[in-house]
């Protein structure tokens, strides 16, 4: 069975810098997903320029299939000299995911990677190669299902350093908190954003260094179906139920209308659910065979902001937003989180005169333009995301 990899990664700048010298770099092929982190020395202008050109580097070679050898040989030819310490230093954690969980892992200079399996801290061998004079430390390994990986450049172990902490939050006392959060398991943009916040707060909210925490969690797939808006035309009603209800995952219906449609072509029971939180949005129904049923275009207007805000970078928004109400939108949102890896969307493209003047363009309808959104903010956070407009 194939694996699928949900990548997130956030970054805190140095005190008073406006470009972070850490860089990320995620490559998704059909077979893998490649991600290269670097760290540039310094900070500023010249740390972006050598992290962005050590990623960019490094994620090309290995996705046309170059070796870890020519890889680096080609970054330290590029990579320009520092006039200051004449010297063109950039550190670097490079890891490739098969979809069948084999994994190539080469790190230089950066904090060792951190793979937690059944909550615990999974050593793995490492051989010790040269390159250039660079002492690079390989890896391979077999990942599976429910593995974390974290990977973090140096401003994480050195949170704290002389101020809150006399020796900063070191390596280890990073790995025991991420097999503490792994007991919750957590998604991987809960992990990332929580490292950030450990750390903002060890460096009293003006970090000392580039911070940059990436977090991977390697998932069987999670597929979503979701369905809403009535098709253009009536007549292609149950070829839009036939293929949403075709799809392998959990079933979802936006809009009375779509409910309406799925309950007369399935001739299933719409029932409305009354007991609900008292909140501005329209309560939840139940119809055998659907995992979750919501109104239309203000449920997913409030979870596309929902989504929106979880995917904010760590300093725009400090707190992941609170999913765990009854309303639907928290519904919807804890589901295409925590339970979602690919989603397909079936979208009818009928103008619901109620919600938009009919004469503007299609692709200016309310319900359109919320799914486009919603669309854009599940791919930020790294999930598979089909369209097929009815």
């Amino acid at each position: 069975m194939d694996l699928f990899v949900e990548v997130a990664f956030d970054s805190l700048n140095k005190f008073q810098e406006e470009l972070c010298g850490d860089m990320v770099n995620v490559i998704r092929l059909k077979d893998c997903t490649i991600l290269v982190l670097s760290d540039g020395l310094g900070s500023g202008v010249k740390a972006n320029i050598l992290s962005t050109l050590t990623s960019k580097i490094a994620g090309t070679m290995l996705k046309e299939g170059a070796d870890i050898y020519e890889t680096v040989d080609t970054i330290v030819n590029t990579l320009p000299i520092c006039k200051v310490r004449n010297i063109a230093y950039s550190t670097f954690t490079i890891i490739k995911i098969y979809k069948d969980g084999k994994t190539y892992i080469a790190e230089y200079d950066n904090p060792p990677l951190l793979i937690i399996r059944n909550n615990k801290f999974l050593e793995i061998p490492k051989k010790e190669i040269k390159i250039k004079d660079k002492t690079v430390y390989e890896s391979n390994i077999n990942l599976q299902d429910g593995d974390l990986i974290t990977i973090v450049s140096d401003g994480v172990i050195h949170a704290g350093l002389g101020e809150i902490l006399n020796l900063g939050w070191e390596w280890s006392n990073v790995r025991d908190y991420l097999e503490r959060r792994s007991l919750q398991n957590a998604t991987a943009q809960f992990i990332t954003k929580d490292l950030l916040e450990v750390c903002f707060n060890l460096y009293d909210g003006k970090p000392g260094d580039d911070t940059t925490v990436v977090s991977m969690k390697v998932k069987s797939p999670q597929y979503v179906d979701l369905f809403t808006g009535p098709p253009k035309e009536d007549c292609n009603d149950k070829l839009a139920i036939s293929e949403f209800m075709k799809g392998k995952g959990k079933k979802v219906i936006c809009g009375g209308t779509a409910a309406n449609i799925a309950e007369r072509e399935l001739n299933k029971t719409l029932e409305v659910n009354l007991d609900f939180e008292n909140t501005d949005l329209p309560p939840t129904a139940t119809m055998e065979g659907i995992d979750l049923i919501t109104e239309g275009v203000l449920t997913l207007n409030k979870a596309v902001e929902l989504i929106k805000n979880y995917s904010n970078p760590f300093y725009e928004k400090n707190n992941i937003p609170d999913i765990s109400g009854n309303d639907a939108a928290s519904k919807l949102v804890k589901l295409l989180i925590e339970d979602c890896t690919h989603l397909n969307i079936w979208a009818g493209s009928a103008v619901n005169p109620a919600h938009q003047n009919p004469d503007l363009p299609l692709d200016l309808t309310i319900k359109l333009k919320l799914i486009k959104q919603l669309c854009d903010h599940m791919k930020k956070l790294g999930k598979h995301v089909d369209l097929y407009y009815i």
